[in-house]
Protein backbone atom coordinates (compact mmCIF):
# COMPACT_ATOMS: atom_id res chain seq x y z
CA UNK A 1 0.00 0.00 0.00
CA UNK A 2 1.45 3.37 -0.92
CA UNK A 3 1.96 6.11 1.63
CA UNK A 4 -0.68 8.24 -0.09
CA UNK A 5 -3.49 5.79 0.71
CA UNK A 6 -2.37 4.72 4.18
CA UNK A 7 -3.95 6.49 7.16
CA UNK A 8 -1.38 8.07 9.43
CA UNK A 9 -2.25 8.67 13.06
CA UNK A 10 -5.99 8.17 12.53
CA UNK A 11 -7.85 6.33 15.28
CA UNK A 12 -10.17 3.49 14.24
CA UNK A 13 -11.99 0.65 15.95
CA UNK A 14 -10.19 -2.62 16.58
CA UNK A 15 -10.22 -4.86 13.54
CA UNK A 16 -11.09 -2.08 11.07
CA UNK A 17 -8.68 -0.55 8.58
CA UNK A 18 -9.40 2.92 7.18
CA UNK A 19 -8.14 3.75 3.72
CA UNK A 20 -8.19 7.35 2.55
CA UNK A 21 -8.40 8.05 -1.15
CA UNK A 22 -6.62 11.29 -2.12
CA UNK A 23 -8.55 14.21 -3.58
CA UNK A 24 -9.30 14.15 -7.25
CA UNK A 25 -8.20 17.02 -9.47
CA UNK A 26 -10.79 19.65 -10.11
CA UNK A 27 -12.55 19.25 -6.75
CA UNK A 28 -10.48 21.54 -4.57
CA UNK A 29 -13.06 22.27 -1.85
CA UNK A 30 -14.36 18.71 -1.48
CA UNK A 31 -13.37 16.40 1.34
CA UNK A 32 -11.63 13.13 0.46
CA UNK A 33 -13.63 9.88 0.39
CA UNK A 34 -13.19 7.50 3.31
CA UNK A 35 -13.58 3.76 2.72
CA UNK A 36 -13.83 1.48 5.76
CA UNK A 37 -12.62 -2.07 5.14
CA UNK A 38 -13.34 -4.64 7.88
CA UNK A 39 -10.62 -7.04 8.94
CA UNK A 40 -10.77 -10.58 7.54
CA UNK A 41 -12.57 -12.94 9.90
CA UNK A 42 -10.48 -15.39 11.90
CA UNK A 43 -10.37 -19.10 11.16
CA UNK A 44 -12.37 -19.86 14.32
CA UNK A 45 -15.10 -17.45 13.23
CA UNK A 46 -15.20 -19.02 9.76
CA UNK A 47 -15.47 -22.49 11.30
CA UNK A 48 -18.28 -21.36 13.61
CA UNK A 49 -20.10 -19.83 10.65
CA UNK A 50 -19.84 -23.10 8.69
CA UNK A 51 -21.02 -25.21 11.64
CA UNK A 52 -23.80 -22.73 12.45
CA UNK A 53 -24.98 -22.73 8.84
CA UNK A 54 -25.00 -26.53 8.75
CA UNK A 55 -26.98 -26.67 12.02
CA UNK A 56 -29.47 -24.11 10.71
CA UNK A 57 -30.00 -25.99 7.42
CA UNK A 58 -30.53 -29.31 9.19
CA UNK A 59 -32.57 -27.98 12.11
CA UNK A 60 -35.60 -30.17 11.38
CA UNK A 61 -33.53 -33.32 11.22
CA UNK A 62 -31.88 -32.45 14.56
CA UNK A 63 -35.11 -31.72 16.46
CA UNK A 64 -34.73 -34.65 18.90
CA UNK A 65 -31.16 -33.61 19.68
CA UNK A 66 -32.29 -30.06 20.43
CA UNK A 67 -35.09 -31.31 22.65
CA UNK A 68 -32.69 -33.66 24.48
CA UNK A 69 -30.23 -30.85 25.16
CA UNK A 70 -33.11 -28.65 26.33
CA UNK A 71 -34.30 -31.44 28.66
CA UNK A 72 -30.76 -31.77 30.05
CA UNK A 73 -30.62 -28.05 30.83
CA UNK A 74 -34.15 -28.00 32.30
CA UNK A 75 -33.38 -31.03 34.48
CA UNK A 76 -30.22 -29.34 35.74
CA UNK A 77 -32.09 -26.14 36.57
CA UNK A 78 -34.91 -28.05 38.26
CA UNK A 79 -32.38 -29.98 40.33
CA UNK A 80 -30.63 -26.80 41.44
CA UNK A 81 -33.77 -24.78 42.11
CA UNK A 82 -36.16 -27.44 43.45
CA UNK A 83 -34.93 -31.02 43.73
CA UNK A 84 -38.40 -32.12 44.89
CA UNK A 85 -39.80 -31.32 41.43
CA UNK A 86 -38.70 -34.84 40.46
CA UNK A 87 -41.38 -36.16 42.80
CA UNK A 88 -43.99 -34.10 40.96
CA UNK A 89 -42.76 -35.21 37.52
CA UNK A 90 -42.62 -38.94 38.36
CA UNK A 91 -46.32 -39.69 37.71
CA UNK A 92 -46.02 -38.11 34.25
CA UNK A 93 -43.91 -41.08 33.14
CA UNK A 94 -47.05 -43.24 33.18
CA UNK A 95 -48.88 -40.85 30.81
CA UNK A 96 -47.63 -42.34 27.53
CA UNK A 97 -48.54 -45.86 28.68
CA UNK A 98 -52.07 -44.65 29.51
CA UNK A 99 -52.21 -43.02 26.06
CA UNK A 100 -51.20 -46.34 24.47
CA UNK A 101 -53.97 -48.23 26.28
CA UNK A 102 -56.64 -45.64 25.41
CA UNK A 103 -55.56 -45.41 21.77
CA UNK A 104 -55.42 -49.18 21.41
CA UNK A 105 -58.92 -49.50 22.85
CA UNK A 106 -60.42 -46.77 20.60
CA UNK A 107 -58.56 -47.66 17.40
CA UNK A 108 -57.12 -51.15 17.58
CA UNK A 109 -54.00 -51.66 15.51
CA UNK A 110 -51.82 -54.59 14.57
CA UNK A 111 -48.47 -55.10 12.91
CA UNK A 112 -46.17 -52.16 12.31
CA UNK A 113 -48.64 -49.55 13.55
CA UNK A 114 -48.85 -51.30 16.92
CA UNK A 115 -45.06 -51.64 17.01
CA UNK A 116 -44.60 -47.90 16.35
CA UNK A 117 -47.18 -47.03 19.02
CA UNK A 118 -45.48 -49.25 21.59
CA UNK A 119 -42.06 -47.85 20.65
CA UNK A 120 -43.29 -44.27 20.89
CA UNK A 121 -44.96 -44.86 24.25
CA UNK A 122 -41.88 -46.64 25.63
CA UNK A 123 -39.50 -43.92 24.42
CA UNK A 124 -41.63 -41.08 25.74
CA UNK A 125 -42.17 -42.85 29.04
CA UNK A 126 -38.42 -43.45 29.35
CA UNK A 127 -37.69 -39.78 28.59
CA UNK A 128 -40.18 -38.55 31.18
CA UNK A 129 -38.86 -41.01 33.77
CA UNK A 130 -35.33 -39.74 33.05
CA UNK A 131 -36.51 -36.14 33.46
CA UNK A 132 -38.11 -36.91 36.82
CA UNK A 133 -35.06 -38.82 38.05
CA UNK A 134 -32.63 -36.20 36.76
CA UNK A 135 -34.60 -33.38 38.38
CA UNK A 136 -34.39 -35.23 41.69
CA UNK A 137 -30.78 -36.42 41.64
CA UNK A 138 -29.09 -34.23 39.02
CA UNK A 139 -28.78 -34.91 35.28
CA UNK A 140 -25.22 -36.25 35.50
CA UNK A 141 -25.62 -38.43 38.60
CA UNK A 142 -24.69 -42.08 38.28
CA UNK A 143 -25.86 -43.68 35.07
CA UNK A 144 -28.33 -40.92 34.20
CA UNK A 145 -25.99 -39.46 31.60
CA UNK A 146 -25.80 -42.84 29.82
CA UNK A 147 -29.59 -43.18 30.02
CA UNK A 148 -29.92 -39.69 28.48
CA UNK A 149 -27.49 -40.54 25.69
CA UNK A 150 -29.19 -43.85 24.82
CA UNK A 151 -32.60 -42.15 24.79
CA UNK A 152 -31.20 -39.40 22.56
CA UNK A 153 -29.71 -41.88 20.08
CA UNK A 154 -32.92 -43.90 19.97
CA UNK A 155 -35.12 -40.83 19.46
CA UNK A 156 -32.83 -39.39 16.79
CA UNK A 157 -32.71 -42.69 14.88
CA UNK A 158 -36.49 -43.12 15.04
CA UNK A 159 -36.98 -39.51 13.94
CA UNK A 160 -34.75 -39.96 10.91
CA UNK A 161 -36.49 -43.22 9.96
CA UNK A 162 -39.96 -41.66 10.22
CA UNK A 163 -38.91 -38.57 8.25
CA UNK A 164 -37.55 -40.70 5.36
CA UNK A 165 -40.53 -43.05 5.13
CA UNK A 166 -43.35 -40.51 5.37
Amino acid sequence: MSSRTRARGAKSAAGVHTVRIPRQRGRRGAEPFVVVVPERPSLAREALAVVGGWLWRSRRALTPTGLAVLALVVAGLLHVIAWWSGLLLAPAAAGPLVWLLITQRRRPATGSVLAWRIGLAALTSSALAWLATAAGFGPLAGALELWWLLTLITAQAAWLIVRRTH
